[in-house]
């Protein structure tokens, strides 16, 4: 019976607290607006002929209520209505729609007393949506109770609930990848106190473990592989495939459906995801039915599996937009700031970081990891069995500033306050969760190419064709010192003897130009030299299949020894009619791809795996009729990037090839030499089976397969509050 009489007198409690809250909430936002109403001359909140103090806050009481009222059931029906807007679109109409609201609620005032200019409106909306969560969370947050409904309503309207005498749940599993957050960058960070959550976890609960990717050490070919078991025929970033006349991108969409195609087909599985999973922020789905920000996903516009539906999640808030916006302008102009900061000290390398850069540096680390954290908060909150996201802030600001320094630095510590975040909100979810952390490579700094040699990739081949090369970089020394390698003198002796090798004449000689000019008139096409971050990929569209050695050399007798004896590349891969496939290096190395070492001939200094690695790469229908690989330096750990990047992955050469996987003890032990993304996809798979067992039904309110993100802006804190 005492249980019986409780319930009611709980319920009442309960009810009675939650009264409260909106009544207090209610009275901070009237207080606001008439703070507002004070400071801004184009807002008020009285009549022409004035009224009292009484009847003013009456007024702005009233408009605080139908404002509160007009966001609560309004909002979400139409940001839901606007879900197809691009992200940056509907982040900024956000603002011009809480305005609206604003002036629709002032125009419900009785006797017109409410007025406001629509800019002005636009401001005082924005504050108000701030303080008014700002103050639901605080009160929340005294109240264990009621903080965990909050969030299981923002997370699916309703908590989901274990069926009646069932046994405890199995746990969930959460893979939270750092895109590009190398294993020694994480040891590095975790020692200097950048990330006191990961270092706790190390201390207590997890094991840090490195593992080799493939030759191909980026995003495409590691998450293609971590979640669909096979990354075959993902020879780099991007490549041309012949066969087809198509140019592969890995982070197109149109590229990235057809590489998961392959990979489903490949396999016959759907995918790591495919049981009650969720895909937030990659590449490709994983199989997952729940989506948001998948890119293999972009052009689908079913109810079910919208990929933009974790903006809806995000903005279904309008405080989110607010916090948000503040913590974009505030990144924007951080990386303006770093950047002539940059220039000032004469820091080097360096790489230009104008232009639209400081918005997608800001996009990335703002916005793409807001709205990834919330659903991922969802996720947890509904009960997922498993889910895999990406958070790439890290990733995109190593290409510009380098892999380790003080713009770096601050994004790992807001990393960590992230995945802080997201532990805490696992604490109220209705499954335990097992919470693994990884990367899917690491980063190698270096000068670019360019920088360092005076010339690109695409220069250096067309000269070793016999093509013209670009008026500037016949003005340029033929490579600048190599200061890692101290040999600047022979560096840029050896890059001008082989480019005047290669021309078979002076490289200042306009006449032998000209000359060069007329023989190349009617060939059918130029190479097509593609770069993927210190791997370049050469190719000759009108050649079909992969042409040999002996084919390049009749066409162009130069080409390979210019390559290979530039002192900015490490070594070669091309196809051989007389050993199947050769590696060269500099200096006249030639080795057979079956008779391979690491760190031997043309490997050498590349370390452990890069023979296996070669050999695996060049067994794919779609690699290029040259594959290079830029020099490494062991001691420096410096590669040299074909893209503008003085932080790079893509080939072999340093930390690039050793990202990590941070996982909890209670799952077994990787095994030692990991080495491949596909064998991470089977480590993966197992540690989902071990939490695998008589899965318990949770009871749900919404029909089967609706997508359901959360952006619990009402947590007690952001993950980045000090944006």
């Amino acid at each position: 019976m005492g249980n019986v009489r409780g319930r009611p007198a709980g319920r009442w409690r309960s009810a009675g607290r939650a009264l409260l809250r909106v009544l207090v909430v209610w009275a901070v936002s009237t207080l606001t607006m008439l703070a507002l109403a004070g400071l801004l001359p184009d807002f008020r909140l009285q009549s022409a002929q004035g009224d009292s103090l009484t009847r003013t806050a009456l007024t702005a009481a009233a408009g605080a209520g139908v404002f509160g009222l007009l966001t609560a059931l309004v909002w979400p029906v139409v940001v839901r209505a606007l879900l197809l807007v691009p992200a940056l679109v509907l982040g900024l109409l956000v603002f011009f729609l809480n305005g609206s609201l604003l002036l629709v609620a002032l125009w419900l005032i009785p006797d017109g007393r409410g007025a406001a200019e629509p800019e002005t409106a636009v401001v005082v909306a924005a504050v108000m949506s701030a303080v008014a969560s700002a103050t639901s969370t605080a009160l929340a947050v005294r109240d264990d109770d009621a903080y965990r409904r909050r969030l299981y309503r923002l997370a699916d309207r309703r908590r989901p609930r274990r069926v009646t005498g069932g046994p405890e749940p199995e746990p969930g599993t959460l893979f939270l990848q750092l895109d590009g957050v190398g294993h020694r960058v994480l040891r590095d960070a975790v020692r200097a106190g950048l990330m006191p959550t990961v270092a706790a976890w190390l201390d207590t609960t997890h094991r840090l473990t490195p593992w080799r990717t493939d030759w191909s050490s980026q995003t495409g070919a590691s998450q293609l592989g971590i979640l669909h078991g096979s990354n075959e025929d993902v020879p780099a970033f991007r490549w041309y495939e012949k066969d087809t006349g198509r140019l592969m991108v890995s982070n197109r969409p149109a590229s990235a459906v057809e590489l998961q195609r392959r990979a489903i087909e490949r396999t016959g599985d759907g995918g790591l995801l495919t049981l009650d999973g969720a895909s937030r922020g990659n590449l490709f789905s994983g199989g997952a039915d729940q989506l948001a920000l998948v890119l293999s996903m972009a052009a689908r516009r079913g109810r079910v599996n919208r990929s933009r539906s974790g903006y809806f999640a995000y903005f279904s808030d309008p405080a989110n937009a607010v916090r948000t916006a503040g913590s974009f302008v505030a990144e924007v102009l951080r990386e303006v700031t770093q950047s002539v900061r940059a220039r000032l000290r004469g820091q080097t390398p360096r790489v230009r970081r104008g232009g639209l850069y400081p918005f997608v540096r800001a996009f990335a680390t703002v916005v793409e990891r807001d709205v990834v954290v919330a659903a991922v908060m969802g996720d947890l909150l509904a009960g997922r069995t498993a889910v895999y996201a990406d958070l790439v802030a890290y990733d995109e600001v190593a290409h510009h500033s380098g892999p380790q320094g003080r713009d770096t630095d601050q994004v790992l510590r807001r990393l960590d306050r992230a995945v802080a975040l997201i532990a805490g909100v696992a604490e109220h979810a209705p499954r335990p969760y097992r919470i693994v952390l990884l990367s899917d490579h690491g980063q190698s700094p270096g000068p670019t190419f360019r920088d360092a040699y005076g010339l690109t990739l695409k220069d250096l081949v067309r000269a070793g064709c016999g093509l013209p090369v670009p008026r500037r970089v016949r003005r340029t020394p033929w490579g600048h010192p190599r200061t890692e390698s101290g040999g600047g003198a022979e560096a840029r002796d050896a890059a001008r003897d082989a480019l005047r090798s290669a021309l078979h004449r002076p490289v200042d000689g306009r006449e032998e130009e000209a000359e060069a000019a007329r023989e190349l008139r009617g060939r059918p096409s130029e190479p097509m030299v593609l770069a993927s971050g210190n791997l370049g990929l050469v190719s000759f569209p009108e050649v079909p299949g992969r042409m040999t050695r002996e084919q390049i050399e009749l066409r162009h007798p130069a080409l390979l020894r210019t390559l290979a004896d530039h002192p900015g590349i490490g070594f070669l891969l091309v196809a051989s009619e007389e050993h199947g496939s050769v590696v060269l290096g500099p200096g006249g190395q030639e080795t057979p791809v079956a008779e391979l070492r690491d760190d031997e001939g043309p490997l050498k200094g590349f370390g452990p795996g890069a023979a296996d690695a070669v050999r695996r790469t060049d067994g794919f229908p779609h690699v290029a009729d040259i594959m290079v690989n830029s020099a490494y330096d062991p001691t420096a750990g410096t590669v040299h990037a074909f893209e503008a990047q003085i932080g790079s992955h893509g080939g072999l050469g340093g930390e690039q090839s050793r990202p990590f996987l941070l996982s909890p003890l209670a799952l077994s032990a990787p095994p030692p030499g990991l080495a491949g993304a596909e064998q991470v996809h089977e480590v993966l798979r197992g540690w989902l089976r071990e939490a695998s067992g008589p899965q318990v039904p949770l009871e749900d309110s919404r029909p089967a397969g609706e997508v359901e993100e959360l952006l619990p802006a009402d947590a007690p804190a952001g993950p980045d509050k000090n944006s």
